[in-house]
């Protein structure tokens, strides 16, 4: 297999060995007619794999269908599907095949595959088991020979824990599992991804492509890049049509990454780390901005009652908030003993545990927004779904 003839024939640019592997397994897989279930984040270009297992497939002179399961309404879902007779609901003016019907003895590409409702899963699961399905509103058992590749950015073994999805369906599905890295895990593709994007705006504009020095390209690589390839794109597209000095600096790049609240710099990680480590990863780096604040506050507050040699009602008021008034009482697991006089703050000096900061972080987020956990979600730079975990696992309650 000549994966540089792979790579120019589907567009699919970068050698990261993760990247190459994925490639692989998806060509090795090809002449079989297993089940695939491609995984990974969002804009990470899972939708190639489906077509590199078609086209080397003995199926690939048939029909390839790519269905998104998530942008269908879950009323119409089964008819798009599998076809429905007249008559059968409002609307059915007339008999419609669905997908499976009309790519028999091809390849049907199930996007966002865990969007599907319940009902649904059962009658895909009859198809992937003895290639059977009725349409809407008929009686009559039709037979479809059809390749199912499934693609989802959702964790399904949570899925199924929460019953929103068919495990007997996962094991279906998943008989040969891809799993595409996120750009993240491929930092040396990200700069040769950007060229590529700058260069075909270039093209299309009839412009000077951009081009980044030796800081802007480290900083380009060291990005987190949540949204992957895609969000790469956007940055690369936003600049050439922005910028018109066509040398970007880092200067000029981090006006277009997305920052960290409470950092001067874009966020940025070391490769290897992902899902819920990058998450924590964030939170953490939010907590500790939070507490030097919190720590030079503190100081300024100690700075001025010296100065002023007694303290006021409102400034003790304001210390107080900061600091709890009896030696070795506890904030939420926290053990921070400050003894406070006119002469001396004494800092902490037992380390908090990743557990405890993260506690009072989120503990803290939830009050802020008065126990709204979307938004308090959306503060601590995570999805609602790991925050409902976090407070499972911190056995946070609700105030």
């Amino acid at each position: 297999m000549d994966l540089v003839s792979l790579k120019q024939r589907f567009g699919v640019i970068g050698n990261s060995e993760l990247l190459n592997r994925a490639l692989e397994v998806a060509v090795r897989v090809a002449p079989t007619d297993l089940s695939v279930l491609v995984t990974g984040e969002s804009g990470v270009g899972k939708e190639f794999f489906p077509q590199i297992i078609h086209a080397y497939s003995a199926r690939k002179h048939n029909k390839y269908i790519a269905v998104n399961c998530g942008a269908i309404p879950e009323g119409t879902i089964d008819s798009e599907l599998f076809g429905h007779e007249k008559g059968s609901f409002t609307g059915a003016v007339e008999a419609r095949k669905g997908y499976f019907e009309e790519a028999d003895g091809g390849t049907i590409f199930l996007d966002e595959v865990a969007e599907l409702p319940l009902s649904t899963q059962v009658r895909l699961l009859r198809v992937l088991q003895t290639g059977e399905f009725m349409r809407v509103g008929s009686a009559r058992v039709q037979r479809t020979d059809v390749r199912v590749v499934a693609a989802t950015n959702m964790n399904l073994q949570e899925a199924i824990e929460k019953g929103r999805f068919r495990e007997d369906l996962y094991y279906r599905l998943n008989t040969v599992p891809i799993a595409v890295p996120a750009l993240r895990d491929r930092r040396e593709d990200i700069f040769l991804l950007f060229r590529k994007f700058a260069s075909d705006v270039a093209v299309q504009y009839r412009m000077p492509p951009i081009t980044l020095d030796d800081e802007a390209r480290r900083m380009l690589e060291g990005y987190y890049w949540r949204g992957n390839i895609r969000q790469l794109k956007n940055v690369a597209e936003q600049i050439s049509a922005i910028e018109e000095n066509r040398v970007v600096t880092a200067a000029i790049l981090s006006r277009y990454l997305p920052q960290q609240q409470g950092a001067s710099t874009p966020v940025v990680t070391a490769a290897g780390v992902a899902g819920d480590s990058a998450s924590e990863r964030e939170l953490l780096y939010k907590i500790l901005f939070d507490m030097r604040g919190d720590i030079n506050d503190l100081k300024r507050m100690v700075s001025e009652l010296l100065r002023g040699g007694a303290a006021t009602s409102e400034a003790k008021q304001e210390v107080a908030g900061y600091l709890p008034t009896t030696a070795g009482s506890t904030s939420h697991g926290r053990n921070r003993e400050y003894a406070v006089n006119a002469e001396v703050v004494e800092e902490p000096h037992e380390a908090l545990t990743k557990a405890d900061v993260q506690r009072e972080q989120i503990i803290r987020a939830l009050r802020r927004n008065n126990g709204r956990r979307r938004e308090a979600a959306a503060e601590l730079f995570m999805s609602e779904r790991t925050l409902y975990r976090k407070i499972k696992e911190l056995g946070i309650e609700d105030d």
